[in-house]
């Protein structure tokens, strides 16, 4: 029985922060840690107390996790960040709250004892014999400790304590990872044996002025000695346990959303019959008015869940080769119950989401190539645009006019010649996109055109049949991405002020579009008004384009289920600084070159730039056996990863790759990860470091074939649209909907009710 555990966090705001900056003001980003390992960083809130990041993240977590922090940080132009404070939530205390965390949460001081990470590999024995009674402690290694000193490791010794007895190991000088292999012995006497108390066991760096600093303790009950004379094994350092207040909220406070999800996940077998009943929902459908399972989800998800439902639903029909049945079959319900043209989609039903979701899971390459260009073209002109007469800032207009200040009439000019460049750029790249829209994208619109025709024949009603398309292509795929590209992956940041206005007034101007243009001149928004000539242009080119989309006679045993799985599509790529482990030593700085890569899920390829005619390097990403961050201090360099693949002699080859932030990092970490997620030959243990000098920079040792010092993290991922299908996780969450649901479904009188309960399917009734 497998574990899934998933992460969802969204950082929405801070507020009261102090002031770290000389100008009285701070400029607050987050960095959030799992277990010590840095996820996520936000993006900097230049000169504000107040900040608004609205970011969230998904994390999937196959092997659990102890703890989850917030850090709150003030970005320095010259010097080290400062930190804020921080916010440490334990697992338990997140997966306590059954639908989630979402409060107002008070910063605390950050406390370097407090500060510890990493395990310990060691053996405790008690020994009573004739000739003596004592504590024996064999120090093996320790993993992971956290950096103290300015090169980015420590000097690391170990301590055993118990009762007023104490010794220590030798120093390890310059690693996170030292290799004791010391055996400690304490000498008890008789009466010590029957007292209670802890063996304890400290790390620490060890500094030539000052203090020593903290790295972390393990505690064991004496008692455990008795029942069990010999204990070995990896144990995770703990903190000092001196718990920080919230300093009276002077630090300031974010407000947080988190859940945690744990499912235990049943052999495959278990969920067949559950799969069985949604597969006949759409190959065999019922009459409209009838119940299926789908109907029953629809009746207990909520609003809140309906999405995360939606998007399983799609995952599951998308394994099956069925998800164009399973669109079609909730549209035509949908369809088939308005009577109304004008509400047509508009509430946040199943249907409407499952379209949602099903167009990032398909799309998200074809949005990405669409509108990848205007919007990169938009954050890098950065022009001031407002049509608002109440929100235009005369004082931010000299770009405009070197002959002085703008007057507001030449600022509505300038922004609507901007804005109608723009927009005429997003629709004819939308509109000349047929042939890169995936195919099984079409097949899908052309069901819903003809669904909505055949319930609305009526001429009046000759736009509808149009509408129901662009609804969803233009207001929830289009219009969003222009609004939050960051949340589409089209950018690594969220826009400044100025761009974000630009990027909604756009928004706005694609939203319309989408509308065919039949709702200008009814809103409040009267200003937008010059713009209307140019969306009234486009109705017919979209039109057209629509007509175009949904002209496709494919059979859908032949059309692609998900584009991201076909091994020709690239799944990312851009620029990267590459290092090649094998070579010539060179200082770091000039050791990393720029490189094009290329992740489809079949290579890992690289060029020195992105011209078909360079030649390529590749990896296969089935020989893929590692895929890990590395120290800092290996190169000297951050956001360092590392790819180790093996071939088929059993050769080991490693490329590290550098990325420009955390997040790119994290982003390239995760990609590969999933493509490689089902290889046969993922190490269980990796180096952390680099082999220079004739060792390892992290453990220090000297045998290139030794075995990592650190556990691999290849099961962790960020999840977004390219997560891999996984029939059983996937079926396990609706299962677990229909459960939760269970009560309200035995209210409803269906034909059809029924539960899975331990791998069989019941009636409501008999449960």
């Amino acid at each position: 029985m497998a574990k899934n555990t998933s992460l969802y966090f969204r950082i929405v705001e801070g507020r009261s922060l102090p002031a770290k900056d000389v100008s009285g003001t701070s400029d607050p980003y987050c960095i959030v840690k799992v277990d010590n390992e840095v996820v996520a960083r936000t993006a900097t809130v230049w000169k504000n107390l107040n900040p608004f990041w609205g970011e969230e993240y998904t994390l999937h977590l196959p092997t659990g996790f102890h703890s989850l922090s917030f850090y709150v940080m003030d970005e320095d132009t010259i010097g080290h960040d400062d930190v804020i404070g921080k916010i440490l939530l334990s697992k338990d205390a997140i997966g306590a709250q059954a639908k989630g965390l979402d409060n107002w949460l008070n910063l605390t001081r950050v406390d370097p004892d407090e500060e510890v990470q990493g395990e310990i590999h060691l053996g405790l024995e008690l020994l009573r014999d004739a000739k003596r009674i004592g504590l024996r402690c064999h120090f093996i290694e320790a993993r992971d400790l956290a950096p103290r000193d300015i090169s980015g490791t420590s000097d690391p010794f170990a301590r055993i304590l118990f009762n007023n007895h104490s010794a220590e190991t030798s120093i390890i000088k310059k690693t996170r990872y030292p290799h004791w292999s010391e055996t400690l012995e304490l000498e008890l006497e008789t009466w010590e044996l029957t007292e209670g108390g802890n063996v304890t066991v400290e790390v620490w760096d060890w500094d030539m002025v000052g203090k020593n600093d903290f790295l972390g303790k393990v505690e064991i009950p004496f008692a455990c000695l008795h029942k069990t004379p010999v204990l070995q094994g990896w144990f995770r350092l703990l903190p000092l346990g001196n718990h920080e207040d919230d300093a009276g909220g002077k630090l300031g406070a974010l407000r947080l959303k988190v859940r945690l999800v744990e499912d235990r996940i049943l052999p495959s077998m278990y969920y067949q019959p559950l799969i069985d009943l949604l597969v006949e929902s759409v190959i065999s459908p019922a009459e409209v008015e009838d119940s299926s399972p789908l109907t029953m989800l629809e009746e207990v998800t909520t609003v809140e869940s309906r999405q995360d439902v939606a998007m399983t639903l799609v995952k599951i029909y998308l394994g099956q080769g069925l998800v164009v049945p399973f669109l079609d079959y909730l549209s035509t319900r949908e369809v088939n119950h308005t009577s109304d043209p004008n509400t047509l989609f508009r509430s946040n039903s199943l249907a409407s989401k499952a379209m949602e979701q099903f167009m990032k899971a398909v799309g998200m390459l074809y949005l990405h190539e669409v509108l990848k260009p205007i919007i990169n073209r938009i954050f890098e002109e950065k022009k001031y645009i407002e049509l608002d007469p109440c929100k235009i800032d005369l004082n931010r207009t000299r770009r405009i006019s070197f002959k002085g200040a703008a007057s507001e009439a030449e600022v509505r000019e300038s922004s609507v010649e901007m804005l109608q460049g723009y927009l005429s750029s997003v629709v004819e790249s939308i509109v000349g996109s047929v042939a890169q829209c995936p195919p099984v994208m079409r097949v899908a619109f052309k069901q819903l055109h003809k669904r909505v025709e055949e319930q609305f024949p009526e001429p009046e009603n000759e736009d509808v049949k149009y509408l129901a398309i662009s609804g969803f292509f233009f207001l929830r795929f289009f219009a969003p991405a222009i609004l939050t590209p960051k949340l589409f992956h089209l950018r690594d940041q969220h826009a400044d002020t100025r761009t974000s206005r630009t990027l909604l007034l756009l928004a706005k101007a694609v939203q319309s579009v989408g509308n065919l243009g039949l709702q200008l001149g009814h809103g409040k928004e009267l200003w937008m008004e010059p713009l209307h000539p140019i969306i009234l242009c486009s109705v017919a080119s979209v039109k057209d384009f629509l007509d175009k989309l949904i002209d496709i006679d494919q059979d859908m045993s032949e059309v692609p289920q998900r584009a991201v799985f076909l091994p020709s599509v690239t799944v990312k790529e851009g620029y990267l600084q590459k290092h090649k482990a094998e070579g010539p030593q060179l200082l770091s700085r000039f050791a990393f070159k720029k490189r094009y890569f290329w992740l489809s899920s079949e290579t890992l390829s690289y060029a020195k730039t992105l011209d078909l005619w360079q030649v390529r390097s590749s990896i296969p990403i089935q020989c893929v056996c590692v895929v890990e961050r590395v120290d800092e201090n290996a190169f000297q360099q951050q956001h360092v990863m590392q790819v180790v693949a093996q071939d088929n002699d059993g050769q080991i080859h490693t490329i590290y790759i550098q990325c420009k932030n955390v997040n790119e990092l994290n982003q390239w970490l995760s990609a590969i990860r999933k493509a490689s997620i089902y290889n046969e030959r993922m190490l269980p243990s990796f180096h952390p470091g680099a082999y220079r000098s004739g060792k390892w920079t992290c453990c220090l040792q000297a045998n290139r074939a030794t075995l990592g010092c650190s556990r691999t993290h290849s099961a962790v991922t960020l999840g977004d649209w390219s997560d891999p299908l996984d029939p059983d996780a996937e079926t396990q969450t609706i299962y677990k909907q229909l459960l939760q649901g269970r009560d309200k479904l035995r209210s409803v009188e269906s034909d059809i009710d029924f539960l899975l309960c331990n791998g069989k399917v019941y009636p409501l009734k008999s449960l």
